[in-house]
C-alpha cells in the first residue's frame, strides 16, 4: 500500500478529494496532512476523516529539521501539495527525489510564479481576456511552478466570466482529474 502525505495551507477541498478517493483505493492511502497554518480548516476535514494531521511554523520546516524528520518517520512514497503556499524547501526535495508534486490552478507557464495562487491566478486569467485556463499537475523543483509538468486539463473561459466563475470551473477540473493522476503516479513507481 502506497503512501501519501498532503501539505495545504487552506480550505482544504482538495486534501479531502484525496483521502475520500484513497480510502476506496487498493493503491494507496493518505496517512498524514501537513499544514502551515494553525487555522487551516484542512485540520477540520482531517478530524472529520480520521486522517492525522499537524501543523508547523516557518522554524520547524526552513530552520530546523523538524518536519524533514515526520516525513522521514512517515515514509510516503508521494507527497502532494495541495494549495500549500509556501515555497517548498530543498532539503526536503533532495530526500524526496521526484516524490513530491503540486497542482497550479493555471496552465503553466502561464500565471506561475511566486504570489500566483487561488484568486490571484483567476483575476490574471480574466483580466487577460484568456480564452482557456486550466490545472497543471507538475514535479516540485527549487523555483516556483517551474518542475516537470506531469498532466494539464484545459477549460474555456468566456467573455461574461469572472474570477468567481473561472475559480469554480478550476475547482471542477481539480476534483476530477487530481485524485486520478496521483493514482497514476503512484501505480509507475517500483515496487
Amino acid at each position: 500500500m502506497k503512501r501519501i502525505v498532503v501539505f495545504a495551507s487552506g480550505s482544504g477541498t482538495n486534501a479531502e478529494n484525496l483521502i475520500k478517493y484513497f480510502n476506496e483505493s487498493p493503491i494507496g492511502s493518505v496517512v498524514l496532512v501537513l499544514t502551515n497554518n494553525p487555522q487551516a480548516k484542512v485540520l477540520d476535514r482531517c478530524k472529520i476523516l480520521k486522517v492525522s494531521a499537524l501543523s508547523f511554523n516557518r522554524i520547524a520546516i526552513y530552520e530546523r529539521q523538524d518536519v524533514l524528520d515526520i516525513l522521514k518517520a512517515a515514509q510516503p512514497d508521494l507527497i502532494v501539495l495541495a494549495g500549500f503556499l509556501w515555497k517548498f524547501p530543498e532539503n526536503i526535495l533532495h530526500q524526496f527525489p521526484n516524490k513530491v508534486i503540486n497542482i497550479h490552478p493555471a496552465l503553466l507557464p502561464k500565471y506561475g510564479g511566486k504570489g500566483m495562487y487561488g484568486n490571484f491566478v483567476h483575476e490574471a486569467v480574466v483580466a487577460n481576456k484568456e480564452v482557456e485556463t486550466g490545472i497543471t499537475i507538475h514535479y516540485v523543483n527549487e523555483h516556483y511552478d517551474e518542475g516537470a509538468v506531469i498532466f494539464q486539463a484545459k477549460c474555456d473561459v468566456t467573455p461574461s466570466d469572472t474570477s468567481e466563475t473561472v475559480a469554480s470551473k478550476i475547482h471542477e477540473l481539480e476534483m476530477e482529474h487530481f485524485p486520478k493522476v496521483v493514482e497514476k503516479i503512484l501505480l509507475s513507481q517500483p515496487q
